[in-house]
């Protein structure tokens, strides 16, 4: 499972340059190497930073490389979610700060002859279902002085009862943007570490103190004065944003396309959500179509939507041929805006960026100047509606609450459902977990090799299920995800699951 911009990247598991003594204590540590990572660690390599990137995997690992890399201000229903919950100046501000974020990164790459195609971006409905939803977010694009138009048609194969339209957007291929960066920042006197996780941060008068452990098993500590968490959602749990964000798994297929291929991204309002753009490539065009969403964990069979989707877009592009499959991890914040800032509230040494809830190609970005910036000592008048810490945060409390008594079900749940399955059962293909609560076994078979773990979380405690379609354990909890063997692949776990006993 690789997705088109990841694929025949042959040395992306090699670490760019290796730890030396010298990256025992910098200034500023980066954790992870997405959009958001990189471009915080150039912009403070540019102000005279001493700068390292720690990457737990490899180069765009997460959401960077995984997404539909639209670069959009049209962002499906999300302005006008924003508008019902935060009201207008607030909208306005995302607005601003995804703005100034979409004109850095098209900036850059125009700079370093990076391929950005030009397109309008679109909101519609599928059915007059979706109708409603639709309207809002014209209405909430014209508040904020989006210069979007309704359109009642569009030249496209599949349903469209009527939408939104925003010209001039963008849409890219996020890997060499990546490279770009790594470029920079090497130029620039910064360093980067794949295969390198952060396990712990602790800090005292001295400064943060960052244990971490390479893939040979390699542990030691690193000191810096301020560190940023850019991996999706923070690895520590203080300012418990684990509980302020909700996980979500959605689904992506390349699919080489005979005759025409859809121009213009389009993202619909009403389920089942589907996602469509196209894409450059040497071999010609792709077409990519997303969707098949769920929260991490609670889908009992997710191929099942997922081969829903590959169903829907054969049908509406007749003789489509899939070359690629993937998936995605995002955050959806509980008051529908991003958390960026200190982890704790007055707390200037450790930042966190998250909650980009799927359009990470702007506020990725944008997050990045508003970050760089407040190490620097500056401040973006658009950032508040970004703060990690806000008043706004009360509009969430409902949905907090409902979340995470979610979070309390799945807890239990997790604990209690095995007992009904067959004991030391061991699946013909796939994965389970079984046996009594003292003695709780995951079992997965894949590719014929069976794979034994302890099905507990480390990161809190929840019973990991088996996603079918990525083979895969996910956490239901916080969404924290593992391999067949138990290998931890993301989430805000620092930790693999153990070997069953």
């Amino acid at each position: 499972m690789t997705s088109l911009w990841l694929a025949n990247r042959a040395d992306r598991a090699s670490a760019a340059n290796p730890l030396v003594e010298a990256d025992r204590s910098v200034d500023v540590v980066v954790v992870g190497a997405g959009i958001t990572g990189l471009i915080t660690a150039v912009l403070l390599a540019r102000a005279g930073k001493d700068v390292l990137v720690l990457e737990a995997q490899f180069i765009g690992a997460g959401a960077t490389g995984n997404t539909t890399a639209k670069i959009s201000l049209l962002q499906g229903t999300k302005l006008s979610k924003i508008m019902s919950k935060q009201g207008e100046k607030t909208a306005r501000q995302y607005v601003e700060g995804n703005r100034e974020g979409q004109d850095w990164l098209v900036r850059h790459c125009e700079a370093h002859g990076i391929a950005v195609q030009r397109e309008d971006a679109y909101t519609y409905a599928q059915s007059e279902k979706g109708l409603s939803s639709a309207r809002e977010e014209y209405d909430a694009c014209t508040a904020v002085g989006l210069a979007a138009e309704w359109v009642d048609d569009a030249d496209v194969p599949f349903p469209f009862s009527g939408g939104v339209r925003l010209a001039d957007q963008a849409q890219f291929d996020p890997m060499p943007l990546l490279d770009s960066l790594i470029v920079e920042l090497d130029e620039r006197g910064g360093r980067l570490a794949q295969g390198v996780r952060v396990q712990k941060v602790s800090n005292d008068s001295n400064g943060l103190t960052l244990n971490v452990r390479t893939t040979e098993g390699h542990e030691f500590d690193i000191a810096a004065k301020q560190c940023v968490l850019a991996t999706g959602i923070p690895i520590l749990d203080r300012g418990g944003f684990f509980a302020r964000l909700k996980p979500q798994r959605s689904y992506c297929m390349a699919y080489k396309v005979p005759g025409n291929i859809t121009r213009g991204m389009y993202i619909s309002t009403d389920s089942p959500t589907r996602s469509v753009r196209y894409a450059p490539t040497s071999e010609g065009d792709r077409l990519i179509v997303g969707g098949a969403g769920h929260p991490v964990g609670h889908e009992k069979s997710p191929s099942s939507s997922v081969s829903e989707l590959d169903s829907w877009a054969k049908k509406h592009y007749p003789g489509a041929m899939q070359t690629h499959y993937w998936s995605a991890q995002d955050y959806s914040p509980v008051d529908e805006l991003p958390y960026v800032g200190p982890i704790l509230p007055g707390h200037e040494s450790i930042f966190v960026a998250t909650g980009f809830d799927k359009w990470g190609m702007t506020n990725g970005p944008a997050a990045a100047l508003a970050l760089s910036s407040r190490i620097l000592g500056g401040r973006m008048d658009w950032a508040e509606a970004f703060a990690s810490w806000s008043p706004h945060e009360l509009s969430g409390i409902p949905k907090a609450l409902q979340t995470n008594m979610q979070v309390g079900f799945y807890l239990a749940r997790g604990w209690v459902t095995p007992v009904t399955r067959t004991f030391n059962r061991t699946p013909e293909d796939g994965g389970v977990v079984s046996g009594p609560p003292w003695h709780l076994e995951g079992r997965a078979v894949v590719d014929g090799k069976e794979h034994r773990v302890s099905p507990v979380c480390p990161h809190l405690g929840g019973i990991v299920n088996w996603n079918d379609a990525d083979e895969a354990w996910e956490c239901p909890l916080h969404g924290s995800r593992f391999a067949p063997d138990g290998t931890l692949l993301e989430g805000p776990a620092t930790r693999n699951l153990t070997p069953a006993q």
